[in-house]
C-alpha cells in the first residue's frame, strides 16, 4: 500500500470518513480510508443513535433543521436496514409552559418538518411511559438508527467499488512537498501518497491539521449517556424546551438510551472519555421527568463521546461555537494545497457532509462525476429483505444485515451464541471476513454481541471459544480484553441490583475461565 498512490486519502473511520470514502469510490476515484482504531470506534459510535428529523434544531438553527429533515428522508430510503422508523414525540411539562411548543411547531413547519400537535391524552395512549403531567405533545418524524450498522454499510459499499480500508494504523504526519500536502506517514513509517488528503477525524482533526501548519479552532464537548436494560418506549421521546441535559430518550434494538450532557473538556482527555457517577445522577434526575419509570429501570452501562465543535476562539467560552457542517479548503483558506477538512455536523447529516467534501475533491481533481449516494441503497438495504421458512436463528441477522445474510453460512454456523441479540457463528464469521475483527470488542461493534441485557454474562465464554477458533488465538485473552473494556462503562452505574449483577458476572466468568 505504501507504493500505491491514490486520488484521495481520507483520515478517520467514523461516519463522516466512511460516507466520504464511499462517495469517492462511487465517483470512480481511487480512495483510501485510514483509521487509527476500529471503524466507528470514536464519537460516531458514542451517541443516541437518533436519526434527527431536524425538529430539535428548528427554533435555533433553521439551516441545520432543513439539512436534517432532508437527510432523514434520504437515509430512510437508502439505509432502511439501519433505520427503525419509530417516529418521535416532543412533550411539554407544566414547568415548560406551552409558549415554546407553539413557536416550536411554527419553526418546524417553516423548515419543512411535519410537526403535529396532539392531545396529551392521545400521547399517553401512544406512549404510556411518558410523564402523565404533560400539558402538550407534538409528533415529529424522528427515528432510531444503528450507527455501527450504518458505518459498516458505507465501508462495505466503498470496498466493493474499489476503495481500500486501512484500520488500526495511526497517521503520524502529513507529508508536504513544496508547501503542498502530498500524502501521509503512518506509525509504521510508511508514506502513502495522494493527490488530495481529507481530514475527517472528528475532534482529532485539529491535531492532524497542525502537522501541515494549519490551525483549526476546535473545542471538545463531552456528552454522557446511559443505557437501560429494555425498551421503555416505542418512540423517540424529547422534552419540548430549549435543549438541555437528559431531554432525549431513544429506543434502539433491545435497549433504551438516555442523553445527553454537554460540557467543555480538555482535548488531552479525549482519548480516555467515560461517564462519571455525577453525570449518571444528573441524567437520571432529569430523565425521570421525561419518563418516570426510568427511576426503577435497570441501567446496564454508561458511556460518553466528544462532539467536534469548531470555534473562533478555542480559549473562549464557547459562544461562537458552530454545530453545523464545516468544510475547509486549506488551499484557499491557508495557502496549503492538497488538504481538505470536513467536520462538525451530525450523524444524520454525514451523507451530505461527504457529498460536499467529494464535490470539492472532484473539482480539484478535474472530475465531473456526480454524486449518487442520495439514490443508491447501501448494502443490506437493497430491495426486500429475504424470507426463510424457518427464520428463527436468522431473524436478528436479517434485521441487522438485510440482504447481506446471503453471505452468511447458516447451515454450518446457525447456532445462536448471544441470546440477547441472537447472534450466530455465521454472523461472527461474516464480521471477521468483512471487517477485520481482532477481538470481542471489535466484534461487538459489528454484531452487537454483549450489547444486550446480560452484557455478555452468559455468552462471552462461548463467543470467545468460537472467535479464538477462527482467529487462532487464546480464548482467555479474548475474554480478558473484553471484560477490561466493558467495565469502564459499568463502573459509574454500579449500585443496587446493577452492583449485585456485576459481582455475579465477575464470579461467573472467573469460574468459566
Amino acid at each position: 500500500m505504501a507504493l500505491k498512490e491514490y486520488d484521495v486519502i481520507i483520515v478517520g473511520g467514523g461516519i463522516t470518513g466512511a460516507a466520504t470514502v464511499r462517495d469517492c469510490a462511487l465517483r470512480g476515484l481511487s480512495a483510501l480510508l485510514i483509521e487509527r482504531g476500529d471503524i466507528c470506534d470514536g464519537a460516531s459510535g458514542r451517541n443516541h443513535g437518533l436519526l434527527h428529523s431536524g425538529a430539535r434544531y428548528a427554533v435555533t438553527d433553521r439551516e441545520g433543521a432543513e439539512e436534517c429533515i432532508k437527510e432523514n428522508r434520504i437515509l430512510r430510503r437508502i439505509a432502511s436496514n439501519c433505520v427503525e422508523q419509530t417516529e418521535g414525540l416532543f412533550i411539554s411539562l407544566p414547568e415548560d409552559g406551552l409558549d415554546y411548543q407553539a413557536n416550536f411547531i411554527k419553526k418546524c413547519r417553516e423548515a419543512g418538518i411535519d410537526a403535529e400537535a396532539i392531545d396529551p391524552a392521545e400521547a399517553l395512549r401512544m406512549e404510556p411511559a411518558i410523564n402523565p403531567r404533560i400539558i402538550g405533545a407534538v409528533k415529529v418524524p424522528d427515528a432510531s438508527v444503528d450507527p455501527f450498522r450504518l458505518v459498516d454499510a458505507h465501508i462495505l459499499d466503498a470496498q466493493r467499488h474499489g476503495a481500500d480500508i486501512l484500520k488500526f494504523t495511526a497517521v503520524t504526519e502529513l507529508v508536504k512537498e513544496g508547501g503542498r500536502v502530498v500524502g501521509v506517514k503512518t506509525q509504521k513509517g510508511d508514506v502513502i501518497r495522494a493527490r488530495e488528503v481529507v481530514l475527517a477525524a472528528g475532534i482529532w482533526t485539529a491535531g492532524l491539521a497542525r502537522e501541515a501548519g494549519v490551525n483549526i479552532g476546535m473545542m471538545p464537548s463531552k456528552g454522557a449517556l446511559i443505557i437501560f436494560g429494555h425498551r421503555v418506549a416505542k418512540m423517540v421521546i424529547n422534552r419540548c424546551r430549549k435543549p438541555a441535559n437528559a431531554d432525549i430518550l431513544v429506543p434502539g434494538d433491545v435497549v433504551s438510551v438516555l442523553g445527553t450532557t454537554s460540557d467543555k473538556v480538555p482535548i488531552e482527555t479525549c482519548d480516555d472519555m467515560h461517564a462519571t457517577p455525577e453525570e449518571v445522577e444528573l441524567l437520571l434526575r432529569e430523565g425521570e421527568q421525561l419518563v418516570p419509570c426510568l427511576a426503577q429501570t435497570r441501567i446496564i452501562r454508561a458511556y460518553a463521546g466528544v462532539r467536534p465543535l469548531v470555534v473562533a476562539d478555542p480559549a473562549g467560552d464557547g459562544r461562537n461555537v458552530s454545530r453545523g457542517i464545516v468544510l475547509l479548503d486549506h488551499e484557499e483558506r491557508d495557502g496549503v494545497p492538497g488538504l481538505i477538512t470536513i467536520t462538525g455536523g451530525k450523524l444524520t447529516t454525514a451523507r451530505l457532509m461527504a457529498e460536499m467534501a467529494t464535490d470539492l475533491i472532484c473539482k480539484k481533481l478535474g472530475s465531473s462525476a456526480k454524486c449518487e449516494t442520495a439514490v443508491k441503497p447501501l448494502p443490506g438495504s437493497e430491495g426486500r429483505k429475504p424470507r426463510f421458512k424457518d427464520p428463527f436463528n436468522m431473524r436478528a441477522a436479517i434485521g441487522r444485515h438485510g440482504n447481506e445474510v446471503s453471505q452468511m453460512d447458516f447451515k454450518t454456523g446457525g447456532e445462536i451464541l448471544c441470546e440477547c441479540e441472537s447472534v450466530t457463528r455465521a454472523e461472527i464469521e461474516y464480521a471477521v471476513k468483512n471487517f477485520g475483527v481482532r477481538n470481542i470488542s471489535d466484534l461487538r461493534r459489528h454484531t452487537r454481541i454483549g450489547m444486550g441485557t446480560c452484557q455478555g454474562s452468559f455468552c462471552i465464554k462461548k463467543i470467545a471459544d468460537v472467535l479464538a477458533d477462527i482467529l487462532k488465538v487464546p480464548a482467555d485473552e479474548l475474554v480478558k480484553e473484553y471484560r477490561q473494556e466493558r467495565w469502564k462503562g459499568m463502573t459509574p452505574v454500579m449500585w443496587g441490583d446493577t452492583l449485585r449483577e456485576a459481582e455475579y458476572m465477575q464470579k461467573t466468568n472467573k469460574d468459566e475461565i
